[in-house]
């Protein structure tokens, strides 16, 4: 079906926008790309695109062209669906998208299990901060940590994250601890450098909220960065627990603030979200049970 691999280098260039980012996500080069492209339009008869040094753009051919190939191509992956749903044993590709720190801490670590169990079904998990479009970038599975799961797929809620303000003891014998929130502007305070709480804390209580102005040497845009500065006496930091849960029951943390909730703009809670067409799939049930039995009732950072 050489035909498929042509439309498919098509449509991946369209949706991003230029013949080396679909190169990208075909794993492939960027001239086998256009090789490709060269191929469809001379079996077609039919110029699609309009190319430029700096863009690329549909013709009104390619117009035409795109909205049906999305049609065709999306029949025959739900045909493969649909035979899949048919065979008993988990087999194939099963691929997944979490975020990287949870990802690495939480999802990889099942992968092993699974391929030991069912070595005919094999998971290609993609660590990556951005949020994917689950069906259009060919995931089973998107692991979401947010509070508005997307409508337009089923989201199974897994767990609940609680954000903890903490530091090291030697820190805190060091500089002293804040007793209340308005102390915490004479500390060093470590912020995730892509957060809206970058620069301020908000801090609810019984009262309401504390928005406290906070200062740090620096700050990060990686989350496992952070916890290892506050590790070696840096400074305070507000951190998920399904990150520095073990720090603090080894002691090597301590809570600071315990009656005040910290407000961030990260997601509290985990969602596993997919299409319905995938929940027929023995590779699917496969792996969502794994993430059930990993998870729930209580996870594994909120046990004991």
């Amino acid at each position: 079906m050489n035909w498929l691999v042509d439309w498919q280098a098509f449509i991946k260039t369209v949706e991003s926008g230029s013949m080396a980012a679909a190169a990208r996500h075909l794993d492939c080069s960027r001239a086998q790309v256009s090789k490709k492209l060269a191929e469809l339009e001379r079996s077609l008869g039919v110029r699609l695109l309009e190319r430029s040094t700096r863009s690329l753009k549909l013709t009104p051919g390619g117009e035409v062209f795109y909205q049906h190939a999305l049609r065709v191509l999306g029949e025959i992956k739900e045909a493969e669906l649909a035979l899949e749903t048919m065979i008993s044993v988990p087999r194939g590709v099963l691929r997944i998208s979490a975020p990287v720190t949870f990802g690495r801490l939480h999802i990889a670590p099942l992968l092993n299990q699974i391929a030991s169990d069912y070595p005919e079904m094999h998971c290609e998990l993609v660590l990556n901060d951005r949020v994917v479009r689950v069906a259009e970038e060919g995931f089973d599975l998107a692991i979401r940590l947010t509070d508005t799961p997307p409508e337009n797929l089923v989201a199974k809620p897994l767990a609940t994250i609680k954000r903890v303000i903490c530091a090291s003891p030697a820190y805190l014998e060091w500089m002293g601890t804040p007793r209340h929130p308005t102390d915490l502007s004479k500390h060093v305070c470590f912020a995730y450098s892509h957060a809206s709480t970058a620069s301020e804390w908000q801090l609810v209580g019984a009262r309401g909220t504390e928005v406290v102005p906070v200062r740090g040497k620096y700050q990060i845009n990686h989350v496992e960065a952070i916890l290892s500065e506050v590790l070696q006496d840096g400074g305070i930091a507000i951190l998920p627990d399904y990150l520095c849960s073990q720090e603090l029951v080894r002691g090597k943390l301590l809570p600071l603030l315990e009656d005040y909730e910290p407000v961030t703009s990260f997601g509290r809670h985990v969602y596993a979200c997919y299409p319905p067409s995938r929940v027929q799939l023995p590779k699917f049930r496969v792996f969502m049970a794994a993430l059930e039995q990993h998870f729930l009732p209580l996870p594994p950072w909120a046990r004991g």
